[in-house]
């Protein structure tokens, strides 16, 4: 019994022991740095809070991640949502005001066609029901976490299937 005891109390110090030393590194905060998005085309700056990032985060998994899982896009691989192709796009999509448009009035990446019937947007919430009810905070909140997942995990954001 006593070595029962004794086995059971040094199973829970390690597993406490664990969660103090390892726990931190999976659950950092995210800094102000990190934080830091482009707002528009002009070079002005934000930074997101933490609850911004958090509600982006959970939004953004709920709305998007069915075809951008991981900052892929399922339908055209060739195109993700890391930030060179952001910056590639026609018109630029690097800035929170760029993909808070792009999620109003989705244009193909030349930006030549209005393509709401073929990607979820505000314009085509009756086809996608997912969107009807972001309001421009959410979509604020999403943009901003597309554009802080490049700092977060680099290779990871839009690498494509060998990561997801």
């Amino acid at each position: 019994m006593v070595k029962k005891n004794i086995f059971l109390l040094l199973f829970v110090v390690n597993i406490l022991l664990f969660s103090i030393i390892v726990s931190p590194v999976y659950s950092t905060e995210l800094d102000e740095i990190t934080r830091t998005v482009p707002l528009d085309d002009n070079g002005k700056t934000f930074v997101l809070s933490l609850e911004q990032a958090k509600r982006g985060k959970r939004l953004f998994n709920n709305s998007c991640a069915q075809c951008h899982n991981g900052g892929i896009t399922k339908t055209n691989p060739n195109i993700g949502l890391e930030l060179e192709s952001l910056s590639l796009a026609t018109p630029a999509r690097d800035n929170v005001t760029s993909l808070i448009d792009y999620m109003n009035n989705p244009t193909s990446y030349d930006g030549q066609n209005f393509i709401a019937e073929l990607h979820p947007s505000i314009k085509s919430a009756e086809i996608f029901p997912k969107m009807r009810n972001l309001t421009d905070d959410d979509l604020f909140s999403i943009a901003g976490y597309i554009l802080i997942q490049p700092k977060i995990s680099p290779e990871k954001w839009g690498g494509g299937k060998i990561y997801y």
